[in-house]
């Protein structure tokens, strides 16, 4: 079972960027569509974006359009999300699964903290 694991989160200022990324571990998540996820504190787990297993396609969230970025290099089996223009709204635990089915375990997640 492929074990994901995200970092790249941090505190960083309202207008601020950030890159994250997201690896797995076991298996490969090169045949599934990938997607970030964030949950704020209260909040239920909200869908970010995704892209298409072969970086064909992407969609995003409303929020997310225009500021982030979703890409994944097949050859580091690696998956990223490029934050720019961030908001305290922003703030929030940043996770990546596969989409739509995620697989059967979540990665511990990447806090990103947006300060005004």
């Amino acid at each position: 079972q492929v074990q994901l694991v995200e970092s790249g989160g941090g505190l960083v200022q309202t207008g601020g960027s950030l890159r994250l990324s997201c690896t797995g571990s076991g298996g490969t998540f090169s045949r599934y569509d990938m997607a970030w996820f964030r949950q704020a504190p209260g909040k239920e787990r909200e869908f970010v974006a995704v892209v298409s297993r072969r970086d064909i396609s992407r969609n995003y969230a409303y929020f997310a359009k225009d500021r982030f970025t979703i890409s994944r290099d097949t050859a580091k089996d690696t998956v990223y999300l490029q934050m720019n223009s961030l908001k305290p709204e922003d703030t929030a635990v940043y996770y990546c699964n596969a989409h739509p089915k995620p697989f059967g375990s979540w990665g511990q997640g990447t806090q990103v903290t947006v300060s005004t």
